[in-house]
């Protein structure tokens, strides 16, 4: 059975369920694709220890920030965060910072399903591969072998001009994670994340030791470890620290809210919140660790960018021993981990309307998976059918974004760093001291360093991603 909150809200089954969920919701395609991207076009080193700072002085305690106001409340993001707002007796207008989120988040999910979509692509094509492999008696041979290297890097282009193609990928990832949230939380959210991130793990620790067999392991620890300090000191290396630190752990958007909604009262979301922040942060350096050594390797550069993943690793792969088998590993962990990220989501805006319409769980999550999929169609049909439509040009930065970079970018810039700001303010500087207490589980000095770092250091360094982010000219 799930119990339930006064507020009629099920919880996680234990604490582990709610790590894994949690940490399930902060793993996703940002470790596996934008981490090593961001570190492959900042210098490695420097761009590591900076992320590893920006997350234990600024990701860590926004994390728990959220994850309070959920506890707290035991209600949807908004919900909790108007519950909070009126026992401080401060006005329920600072439902904002979660109002904001449940906007970014749902408008991200409407994107994320496409770049989903591409893993699921890669999926088929690399588990066709190997059957291939199987069949000629050779499983342990590169993947794509009966392709050349431009043929695989084409691919992908190939997908893009296919806006069928692309759109069904879409729609199987957007049913699939709308039936997962429409099961609920424990039969659905829960067994999700009790499967898949076990799994997830397993494979990729698979990879990173097959990487340090096969690949060049040690320029990846070098490249990986080995700071620059003077490329340190570069604003644009920081600033990129800065919001993977922020993006990586899902917050601003209210995950963390939900999430810690169903919480039970016994759980120390100090301890909890650590061990969240650890395991992504983890997974990032690791997935680093798995993916340069195979493109050291081949003699490839880690600086490719967002095509790393979808175009330089399929083509590594190919000159690899068992890249046939390992390129299918690698594209069902990505898979694995866009799941369990899109289902928290998800479920930030089913929360919502579950409570403030009254409808069942399963209309709620069906109703915002029809929104998302449409909205998505712009971003799916981006590539190809309204690839010369500019929607904002008439915001600064914005002038030759598609409806895919138009989405992403104001989310990621302007949306998601606006309500990890308004949550700084309202936890350090409103919320009733006494209570926000009570619920970090956090005593004495952990306590006081947890109070400074949410009331000063989190609202001065997430106003610097959000100016920075709009901005970019003030880098020089």
């Amino acid at each position: 059975m799930v119990s339930s909150s006064p507020a009629g809200q099920a919880q996680w089954s234990s604490k582990a369920a709610f790590i894994l969920a949690a940490t399930g919701s902060a793993v996703g395609l940002g470790n596996l694709w934008r981490f090593p991207t961001e570190a492959g076009t900042n210098g490695g080193g420097a761009f590591v220890i900076l992320y590893i700072l920006c997350v234990v002085l600024i990701a860590l305690p926004l994390l728990l920030a959220e994850s309070l106001i959920g506890r707290h409340g035991q209600r949807s993001t908004i919900g909790s965060a108007v519950h909070l707002a009126r026992q401080s007796g401060a006005s329920p207008a600072w439902s904002l910072l979660a109002i904001v989120g449940l906007i970014a988040n749902t408008a991200i999910l409407t994107f994320y399903g496409v770049v989903a979509g591409w893993v699921i692509y890669f999926v088929g094509t690399s588990a066709a591969d190997l059957a291939g492999a199987i069949g000629a008696g050779d499983p342990l041979r590169g993947a794509y072998a009966e392709q050349s290297v431009a043929q695989i890097q084409e691919m992908m282009p190939t997908l893009f001009a296919n806006p069928v193609l692309l759109v069904g990928l879409q729609l199987a990832f957007v049913v699939l994670t709308v039936w997962i949230v429409a099961r609920g939380v424990k039969g659905g959210i829960e067994a999700a994340a009790t499967w898949l991130m076990p799994a997830f793990f397993f494979l990729l620790i698979g990879i990173t030791v097959y990487a340090a067999i096969i690949g060049d392991f040690a320029a990846a620890l070098t490249f990986l470890f080995t700071p620059d300090f003077e490329r340190a000191l570069q604003p644009g290396v920081l600033s990129a620290a800065l919001g993977q630190a922020f993006f990586s752990l899902s917050l601003g958007g209210g995950a963390m809210i939900a999430y810690g909604a169903y919480a039970s009262r016994e759980t120390n979301l100090g301890q909890t919140s650590g061990m969240i922040a650890f395991a992504d942060t983890g997974v990032a350096i690791i997935a680093g660790l798995a993916i340069f050594p195979i493109v050291f390797f081949v003699g490839m550069e880690p600086n490719a960018g967002p095509t790393l993943m979808f175009q330089t690793l399929p083509a590594a792969f190919n000159a690899m021993p068992g890249g046939a088998i390992v390129g299918l590993a690698f594209f069902v962990l990505a898979l694995f981990a866009a799941l369990t990220s899109s289902v928290s989501l998800l479920e930030i805006s089913v929360g919502w309307v579950i409570e403030k319409f009254g409808v069942g769980r399963a209309k709620a999550a069906i109703g915002i998976g029809v929104l998302v999929f449409l909205v998505g169609l712009l971003s799916a049909l981006s590539f190809n059918v309204l690839a010369d439509q500019r929607p904002i040009p008439f915001i600064p930065g914005f002038e030759n974004a598609t409806w895919f970079d138009a989405i992403d970018g104001v989310t990621g810039k302007l949306l998601l760093p606006l309500s990890g700001l308004i949550t700084a303010i309202f936890i350090g500087w409103v919320a009733d001291r006494k209570l926000v207490n009570a619920e970090t589980g956090l005593k004495g000095g952990g306590l006081g360093a947890w109070r400074f770092l949410i009331a000063w250091v989190c609202p001065l360094a997430v106003t610097a991603i959000l100016v920075l982010g709009l901005f970019p000219q003030l880098l020089g």
